[in-house]
């Protein structure tokens, strides 16, 4: 009998059961986008929250985007992007390396990251402000959601699997997929995990599907 799959994400896959992990609360504070060279940006929900400001200046520059996805997201609101990453914030340092130091960054960003990248590259001199433009907290629906004790399960983020966590457990007979290296890092030690090759929702779903 084929197991059920539960994607816990703010996205959905029509061959899994979506499970909203995340309430997201749009923050929207004073920027002055004229001061910038280019944007940082890892994630869409940072884009969705760049749609609540003039898009003559919230689309005005370059961003240096985390995934193809983030990519895509910026360029449909009529963004231009800079470069992209393979999907992991860690990853972008070397991307920021080679820009000169004198090009000022905009990281738009949630109000708790995964990543600590930004600060690597302050260390090394690079000119990066942030701006928290939005934040989340844990969804009523993955609190209570309930999952069958042999299902597949599989993590977007860091905080759709501690989210999971604060009311579940999860046992042995389920299986467990995240998304990449950071929500890897996020799984408890006596969990068994498979992580996906490249860090989107197909990936994984594809990995569960071969179960």
């Amino acid at each position: 009998m084929k197991k059920s799959i539960y994607l816990f994400s703010t996205s959905s896959h029509p061959d899994a059961i979506g499970v909203n992990s995340l309430d997201v609360e749009f923050l929207r504070p004073d920027i002055d986008f004229s001061k910038y060279d280019y944007f940082i940006l890892t994630s869409k929900q940072a884009v969705k929250a760049l749609k609540r400001y003039d898009p003559s200046e919230s689309t005005s520059k370059k961003a240096l985007c985390v995934s193809t996805l983030t990519a895509k997201s910026y360029e449909d609101i009529g963004g231009e992007t800079l470069d992209v990453g393979s999907g992991y914030g860690d990853r972008l340092v070397d991307k920021i390396k080679k820009y000169p130091k004198s090009a000022k960054w905009l990281y738009l960003r949630a109000k708790v990251v995964a990543s600590d990248f930004v600060e690597t590259c302050k260390r090394d001199g690079f000119d990066i402000d942030e701006a928290v433009v939005y934040e989340s907290a844990c969804s009523r629906e993955i609190l209570e959601v309930k999952v069958q004790d042999d299902a597949i399960l599989i993590f977007t983020s860091p905080s759709s699997l501690n989210c999971f966590l604060k009311t579940h457990t999860i046992n042995a007979r389920n299986k467990v997929i995240v998304i990449g290296d950071t929500t890897a890092k996020a799984v408890p030690k006596n969990i068994r995990h498979i992580v996906s090759s490249q860090t989107s929702i197909q990936d994984c779903v594809r990995l569960a599907l071969d179960l």
